[in-house]
């Protein structure tokens, strides 16, 4: 039987080196899951619904951050609906919610600058925790912080508001950060 899958080409990455420096193990993995999300559901660019995506999927500190398990089913829902009808007419549009200026250069192809603001804000957020590395909750704190995202979107349909998602992982990040 021969595989009725498009083959699409991999997305330039941003640089590995880089990345290695400066995300913990378990947050380049979740680059790299949704890196496959973004392929697999054809879409050209990474972007803060895939990170949000990937994020849930794989980080326990992340799930943790949400209320209940309700809310959390509700925002996985929401994200996997995006290659079945929810989401659709983002295909083709590159998300940009202004989190980049337009004169700065991201650097990162195959991303788009919303999801590139995200982990760059992610691995700022580290360092002005002390850390070295940016880990999942640090993204998720990014994520919530620009409202203009396709992730947030996502966040506020599912009656999640970001706000409160930024707060309550700020709080996540103190507890563990007083523990360390």
């Amino acid at each position: 039987m021969q595989n009725r899958t498009p083959r699409i080409p991999e997305q330039p990455a941003p640089n590995r080196a880089e990345l290695d420096a400066t995300l913990t193990v378990e947050l380049a993995s979740v680059v790299t899951g949704a890196r496959r999300r973004a392929l697999r559901d054809g879409d050209r660019h990474i972007d803060t619904a895939h990170l949000l995506h990937s994020l849930m999927e794989s980080d326990p500190e992340v799930r943790a951050a949400f209320a209940d398990g309700p809310q959390l089913a509700k925002v996985l829902g929401y994200l996997v609906q995006r290659s079945i009808g929810y989401g659709l007419r983002w295909q083709g549009a590159v998300e940009d919610s202004g989190a980049v200026s337009p004169v700065r250069d991201t650097g990162v192809d195959g991303w788009s600058p919303s999801a590139a603001a995200a982990l760059e804000g992610a691995r700022e957020h580290a360092g002005r925790r002390g850390a070295h590395r940016a880990g999942g909750l640090d993204l998720l704190a990014a994520i919530a912080a620009d409202a203009e995202c396709r992730a947030v979107e996502v966040l506020d349909r599912a009656g999640v508001g970001a706000g409160w998602l930024a707060d309550r992982t700020a709080d996540r990040l103190a507890e563990t950060s007083g523990s360390a």
